[in-house]
């Protein structure tokens, strides 16, 4: 496929690409993966089911797949750096919620805003972070990774607070997490508010291309595949820490191994993402996470869990990012947010069905590890199906 044309140059595009990562630490990291942190002790003080808890995160997908769906209005309506501010405002307007209620209903609807926050943060994040990269194509991948490495500060900073929190004001202390982390998503949205992303990034006019489903079925499939498996993980692997007899400290170095991870991916990976060749990218660095993902079969130990956690969170990061360059590379300019919202629709369902399956898995069989188990097997899978998308080549953009 013929390189893009190269779009103007940004003074600085790394910072911008890095305070738009912010959408994605809020919205992700912050609002949907510190969950897991928390989980346990609100399971335990208002008597959920795993079913029940795992729901938590299913309605969240729900919220961050409908996002998904209206992308292309929204952008089209608020343009690309807008749907980033206010998708990200929503994210921390749902963290007000989820500190202020323990009603089911009040805690599903902060879980589904959510959701609709974060995707509107990272689906317009991730087209204009790849903007910009464009401007510095011997530099893509790397910028590129620069953004979806973001939520791994999320990961890393709701790691050090809330197992933290959780031990110096006891169980039922849930709220007061959500409330800490609500002031540290206030701050963090600081930079993002006032970078001067308005005056180049206007390309709303870009929303108004379709994507072609059927050359890359078998992709999204696999993204799918992706949705579900690392969702379970992230959801429930605390609660399987915690449940080996890991106390704040080892649920904490856990998370934030996982967080920690984020910050090698650009490196790692740089050469893997700058593969052409249809899903090849997506299979080595899938797969990797798949590895990380079922080493807790094996058992409880310290060490292989910390291994676990390390080689699951370098690859986990990296999925997304190999998600946009292959659609840098089958798809002009002008339909990367139709597509990257195609993409994202697809991880959407997978993740909306992940939590709550492997919830009632695990009240059936009354063992997490066998869930997480069957959430490894989904990654492998993943990981096989995306080996047989072949390069689209030169791709019509329409359905």
């Amino acid at each position: 496929m013929r390189a893009p044309d190269r779009p103007p140059p940004y003074a600085h595009p790394a910072r911008l690409i890095l305070i738009l990562s912010l959408a994605p630490i809020i919205g992700l990291g912050i609002g949907r993966f510190a969950y897991a942190l928390v989980l346990p002790d609100m399971r335990d003080s208002l008597q959920w089911s795993y079913s029940a808890a795992g729901f938590m995160n299913t309605i969240n997908a729900v919220g961050y797949l409908a996002r998904a769906l209206l992308a292309s209005r929204m952008i089209r309506r608020l343009g690309l750096p807008g749907t980033v501010r206010w998708g990200t405002l929503a994210a921390i307007a749902s963290l007000v919620l989820c500190a202020s209620s323990g009603n089911f209903i009040v805690l599903s609807f902060a879980r589904l805003l959510a959701g609709v926050g974060a995707a509107g943060g990272f689906v317009g994040g991730a087209a204009l972070a790849a903007t910009i990269a464009q401007s510095r194509p011997e530099r893509a991948n790397f910028l590129l990774s620069l953004f979806y490495a973001g939520p791994g500060l999320g990961i890393l900073s709701s790691g050090l607070l809330a197992p933290f929190v959780l031990q110096a004001f006891g169980p039922g202390s849930w709220w007061i997490v959500w409330w800490a982390m609500t002031l540290l998503s206030a701050v963090m949205i600081i930079p993002l508010l006032l970078a001067p992303l308005d005056s180049k990034a206007v390309t709303g006019h870009t929303a108004s291309t379709q994507f072609s489903i059927r050359p890359a079925l078998i992709y999204l499939v696999g993204y799918f595949l992706f949705g579900a498996g690392y969702i379970a993980y992230m959801t429930f692997m605390i609660a399987y820490v915690r449940d080996a007899g890991g106390g704040a400290a080892a649920q904490s170095a856990f998370w934030c191994l996982i967080g920690l991870s984020a910050f090698v991916t650009p490196w790692v990976w740089r050469r893997v993402l700058a593969l052409d060749r249809g899903g090849l990218a997506t299979t080595i660095i899938l797969g990797v996470n798949a590895i990380g993902a079922s080493l807790p079969i094996f058992g409880h130990s310290p060490l292989l869990l910390a291994i676990s956690a390390l080689v699951f969170g370098v690859a986990f990061f990296a999925v997304v990012g190999s998600t946009t360059a292959f659609v840098r590379f089958n798809y002009p300019p002008s339909s990367w947010p139709t597509a990257i919202a195609a993409m994202t629709i697809s991880f959407g369902i997978g993740q909306t069905l992940g939590p709550i399956v492997v919830g009632a898995i695990t009240d059936a069989v009354g063992s997490l590890s066998f869930a997480l188990n069957v959430s490894a097997a989904m990654l492998a899978a993943g990981a096989i199906l995306s080996a047989f998308q072949r390069k689209l080549g030169q791709t019509k953009v329409s359905i």
